[in-house]
C-alpha cells in the first residue's frame, strides 16, 4: 500500500509542457494551415502558367492602367472598350507591332492580361482572408506569424514588380524589359517555393529520411541543384523576354555549329550572355544540360541512399521530371515556341522545383 501511494504521488508531480487538449488542437490547426498554403501554391502555379500564356500571346502590354481591385472587372460597355483600346493605341507596341489591329483582336489579347491580373488579386484574397481567420481564432502556431506576414508582403511586392515590368514596355519600346521579366518570374518561383516549404514542415515536422546517413550530403547536392535550376529559369526568362527562342530552332546545333557565329558581336564580351539573342539562347541550352546532369546525379544518389520509401519515390519523380523538362525545352525550341509546349515547359520548371523542395524537406536536419 505504501509503495502504491509513492507511485501515485510521483505521477501527480510530473509537469507537462502543454495539456493534452492543447496538443490535440495544435495538430489539426497546423494541418489546416498547411492545406491552405498548398491551395495557394496551386494558385501560384496556375498564375505562372497563365503568365506564360499572356506573354506568349503578346498580351502583356494590352492593359496600360494600374487599378488594383477596381481593375478586377473587365470593360462592361462599348464606351469603356473604346476608351481602353484608345489608351493601347498610344503605346509603342500598337504603333510598331500591331498597327491596324481591330477592336475584336484587341479584346483577345486584353483578356489574357486582364485574367492574369484578376488571378493575381484572387490569390491575394485567397491568402489574406484565411490568414485573418486563423489569426482571429488563435490557430497560428508559435513562430509562424512572421513567416505568414512575410509571404503576404512578398505577394504585394510581386504585384508591384509586375506593374514595374509592364511600365518598361509603355514608353519607348514595344516589349517589356527581359531583366524585369526575370525578376517577376523569379519572385513567383520564390513565393511558390517558400509556401511549399512551410506547408511541408507543418504536415511532417520530422520526415523519416532525415535520419539517413546520407542526409547531409544529399542536402548539399539538392542545394546545388536548386541553385542551378534557379539560374536556368532566369536565363529562360531572358530567352522569353528577348524572343530568343524564335531563332536557331534546331537541336543540338545552332546554325550547323555548336557555338553560333553571331554569339560575340557585343562589347564587352560578357554583355552577350544577357543581351545577345544567340548567346542568351546558347547559355540557356547549356545551363539546362548542366542542371540535368546534376539533378540526374542526385537521382542516382537517392537510389543508392538509405532513404524512406517516400524519399526514394520523390527521388525517382525528380529524375523523371528533369528528363521530361529537357524534352519539353527541346520540343518548344524546335516548334518555334508553340504556346502549349512553351506553357508546359514553364509549368515543368515549377514542378521540378517543387520536387526538389520536397526532397530537401525529406532529408532536412531535425532539431
Amino acid at each position: 500500500m505504501a509503495a502504491r501511494k509513492e507511485w501515485v504521488k510521483a505521477l501527480s508531480s510530473v509537469t507537462y509542457p502543454a495539456s493534452r487538449d492543447a496538443e490535440a488542437s495544435a495538430a489539426p490547426a497546423s494541418r489546416a494551415i498547411a492545406f491552405w498554403l498548398l491551395i495557394c501554391c496551386g494558385m501560384v502555379f496556375a498564375m505562372a502558367v497563365i503568365g506564360a500564356i499572356t506573354r506568349l500571346t503578346e498580351s502583356g502590354l494590352s492593359m496600360v492602367e494600374w487599378k488594383p481591385l477596381i481593375g478586377m472587372l473587365p470593360p462592361l460597355s462599348a464606351e469603356e472598350w473604346n476608351r481602353v483600346f484608345g489608351l493601347y493605341q498610344a503605346t509603342p507596341e500598337y504603333r510598331y507591332v500591331n498597327a491596324g489591329m481591330s477592336l475584336e483582336e484587341f479584346k483577345h489579347i486584353f483578356f489574357w492580361e486582364w485574367f492574369h491580373r484578376f488571378w493575381g488579386q484572387l490569390i491575394g484574397f485567397a491568402f489574406l482572408l484565411p490568414f485573418l481567420w486563423f489569426w482571429a481564432t488563435k490557430r497560428i502556431p508559435k513562430g509562424m506569424m512572421p513567416k505568414l506576414l512575410g509571404l503576404f508582403l512578398l505577394g504585394g511586392l510581386q504585384g508591384g514588380i509586375g506593374w514595374f515590368m509592364v511600365v518598361s514596355g509603355l514608353v519607348d519600346r514595344p516589349s517589356v524589359s527581359h531583366y524585369r521579366l526575370a525578376l517577376h518570374l523569379g519572385m513567383a518561383f520564390i513565393i511558390f517555393a517558400v509556401m511549399l516549404w512551410i506547408a511541408l514542415g507543418l504536415l511532417d515536422p520530422k520526415p523519416a529520411s532525415s535520419s539517413s546517413s546520407k542526409a547531409p550530403a544529399l542536402r548539399r547536392h539538392i542545394g546545388m541543384a536548386l541553385g542551378l535550376v534557379a539560374v536556368t529559369v532566369a536565363w529562360g526568362a531572358f530567352v522569353a523576354g528577348l524572343d530568343a527562342g524564335m531563332i536557331y530552332n534546331t537541336w543540338p546545333l545552332m546554325g550547323g555549329r555548336l557555338v553560333p557565329e553571331d554569339m560575340w558581336f557585343l562589347d564587352p564580351a560578357a554583355l552577350n550572355f544577357v543581351e545577345n539573342h544567340a548567346a542568351v539562347q546558347f547559355t540557356h541550352r547549356w545551363l539546362a544540360i548542366v542542371t540535368g546532369v546534376v539533378v540526374l546525379a542526385l537521382w542516382w544518389r537517392t537510389v543508392r541512399s538509405d532513404l524512406s520509401p517516400r524519399g526514394h519515390l520523390i527521388g525517382h519523380a525528380t529524375g523523371a521530371m528533369m528528363v521530361l523538362q529537357i524534352v519539353l525545352g527541346i520540343a518548344t525550341l524546335i516548334s518555334v515556341v508553340a504556346i502549349p509546349l512553351a506553357a508546359a515547359h514553364q509549368a515543368g520548371a515549377l514542378i521540378l522545383i517543387a520536387l526538389l523542395i520536397w526532397l530537401r524537406h525529406e532529408v532536412k536536419a531535425v532539431r
